[in-house]
């Protein structure tokens, strides 16, 4: 690896709905290398004055000690953007994004998300006027359209008109979701034009996948880990250098999180619910296990949730 590289890039944890809440990034930063930046779950702007329970618990500053956060917003009215920054202001944040990437059917149907990029004029209008009104730092994550890749010259003809704080670049069309190969060719479009600083996001997945970008792309600044990180809470540690995390750090990892989620009083359901998510990407870890994973999946109960857990780490730490 080149040491040089590694040691000036920025990582940040991704959001995902659901799962990068507040109760994981804090187990998360208890137990692995802090990120440089960590984002929110998006905040679907309403017409409350504040903020409900559930979003008041993800922002607040209570619930992130010691970690750079940074709340994103989803929407496509540039009103329900600026109240709900200005909101947002009062927890002391400088820095919102703006969710350009959501690909889900849901979310793009109202032509939200990474369905705001097929009408670029209105997008444009979007942009002139929250970056004229708002008084905090706007961050930009964004894909390179929504059917086609073509449609991304113009869009990044669009952000080189307003001062992004960052321009986080997810290399697939809305119609991939998650599948297909990152566009490296369009991202390093946007290395070669954009005026506003870059961030890479996309299948990073081990050490080597970080090593690639980074050589590749040398002059970005950060990049971005979703599922990779889910899958691997280690992984920015082998990326640093530092190796992988053993199995008792993970063991620690799921325990810390699994007590933090009962300690929400959701119950044992909700709870083996979120554990169960986890699991569907956490499973990579353990290759051979597919019956104890099956299993886990299969767990109704908490206690039988636990013992079926116990012995998949018990296995792992005497190989």
């Amino acid at each position: 690896m080149c040491r040089s590289l590694l040691l000036i890039m920025k990582y940040y944890l991704a959001p995902l709905e659901g799962v990068t809440t507040h109760i994981f990034r804090r187990v998360y930063h208890a137990c692995f290398p802090a990120m440089d930046k960590y984002f929110t779950p998006f905040l679907s702007p309403h017409s409350k004055r504040g903020f409900a329970a559930k979003e008041a618990a993800e922002i607040s500053p209570e619930n992130n000690k010691g970690m750079r956060l940074v709340p994103q917003i989803l929407t496509n009215h540039a009103s329900d953007f600026l109240n709900t920054a200005e909101k947002l202001m009062y927890y002391g944040y400088e820095e919102i994004n703006l969710n350009l990437g959501c690909p889900s059917k849901t979310v793009v149907s109202k032509g939200r998300g990474s369905g705001f990029l097929a009408y670029p004029e209105e997008l444009d209008r979007f942009l002139e006027e929250i970056f004229a009104k708002a008084k905090v730092r706007i961050s930009v994550k964004t894909r390179i359209g929504r059917d086609d890749s073509e449609e991304f010259p113009k869009l990044l003809d669009i952000y080189n008109q307003y001062p992004i704080e960052e321009l986080i670049i997810h290399p697939r069309l809305q119609k991939d979701y998650y599948k297909n190969t990152p566009n490296l060719n369009a991202f390093e479009e946007a290395v070669q034009r954009s005026v506003n600083s870059l961030c890479y996001n996309g299948d990073i997945c081990s050490a080597e996948d970080a090593v690639r970008i980074e050589e590749r792309f040398r002059t970005i600044p950060a990049c971005m880990i979703g599922r990779g990180i889910i899958a691997n809470p280690g992984l920015l540690g082998e990326i640093k250098g530092e190796g992988a995390a053993d199995y008792a750090l993970i063991r620690r990892f799921h325990d810390m999180l699994y007590e933090e989620y009962q300690n929400t009083g959701m119950g044992d359901k909700n709870v083996l619910f979120k554990m169960k998510e986890i699991w569907c990407y956490l499973g990579n870890l353990f290759p051979g296990c597919e019956k104890q994973l099956k299993r886990i999946k299969k767990a109704e109960k908490s206690d039988r949730y636990l013992e079926v857990v116990s012995l998949l780490f018990e296995e792992y730490a005497i190989q």
